[in-house]
């Protein structure tokens, strides 16, 4: 049986602990000074929003306060939660109107995508659609042989190939396959690392030409799989990943494991790409649809 869900709160809990507790505290005890506002960015990018972010939000907030009269920190409370949910942008939903639907995972090996992609083929049962996953991370068969564990333990079918095999083989011989069946969703997960990082991206690019070529359109949705922990770091990734194969989506990984979580606002800043979901733990039942107003409550709350 599975165990239930962690909650995208319960996986805030290291965070909402740590750097945004101490920014709870320090807006709920003095009088708004200078000060407030100097260990309040100094939080923030503690948090890993980043510096030029943190500077934006703590600059609007200086002038709220002048212009508003807010004389007592925990008055800027409200004004910061306001101001944070706004950075998240609205969510949007996947483009899955396709038959089969084909989502291309990437993403650096460690980063849990494979898991990832065990997840979200559960996510995706869940709603009652059939699923495939594809094992085009031929480079690394600790991972096929983890993703047809996966699929033995959802009961569902995983196309791979041989080791080393040519991935995009494998994603076109999945993709014939699941139109021959009828599937609705294709999750191809894909290669994390190469010899060099231009070797990856040409890789991922030839699977996803691949895959195009075979049903125009496809993929449907390219989601970059990022670990939360790395924090600021996992961004120069993102923003390789982006320019190589069209990423339009985020699935922020390992979200219990990271003390600060500020990472989410930098995505959506530095990539302008929305967070689609969110992984809350080590089960499959520990995924979920991102919700910016659950994850700001989350921190602040």
């Amino acid at each position: 049986m599975l165990a239930a869900a962690k909650s995208l709160r319960d996986s805030l809990t290291r965070t909402r602990q740590s750097v945004f507790g101490r920014i709870v505290t320090l807006l709920g005890q003095s009088d708004v000074s200078e000060a407030t506002f100097d260990e309040l960015e100094m939080n923030l990018i503690q948090a890993d929003l980043g510096a030029a972010l943190a500077d934006e939000i703590v600059a609007g907030l200086e002038r709220r306060a002048e212009t508003e009269g807010i004389v007592r920190a925990e008055g800027l409370k409200a004004v910061l939660r306001a101001e944070l949910r706004a950075q998240l942008g609205e969510p949007r939903p996947l483009q899955l109107n396709a038959s089969p639907a084909v989502i291309l995972l990437v993403g650096v090996n460690g980063s849990g995508k494979t898991t990832t992609a065990a997840k979200l083929a559960r996510h995706f049962q869940l709603q009652e659609r059939s699923v495939m996953l594809a094992a085009a991370d031929t480079f690394r068969a600790a991972a096929v042989d983890q993703l047809q564990i996966w699929g033995e333990r959802l009961r569902l079918p995983v196309v791979a190939g041989q080791p080393n095999a040519d991935p995009g083989a494998v994603a076109h011989d999945a993709l014939a396959a699941a139109k021959s069946r009828k599937t609705d969703v294709l999750i191809v997960d894909t290669a994390g690392r190469l010899q060099t990082k231009y070797n990856l991206m040409e890789e991922l690019k030839k699977v996803r030409g691949v895959i195009a070529k075979f049903e125009p359109g496809a993929p449907h949705e390219t989601l970059l799989v990022l670990d939360a922990v790395t924090g600021q770091n996992a961004l120069s990734q993102a923003k390789a990943f982006k320019e190589a194969v069209g990423v339009t989506g985020v699935i922020l990984a390992k979200l219990d494991g990271s003390a600060k979580g500020g990472m989410a606002f930098a995505i959506r800043r530095e990539l302008g790409l929305p967070i689609c979901f969110a992984g809350t733990g080590e089960q499959f039942e520990d995924f979920e649809v991102f919700d910016p107003d659950k994850f700001v409550a989350g921190l602040l709350d």
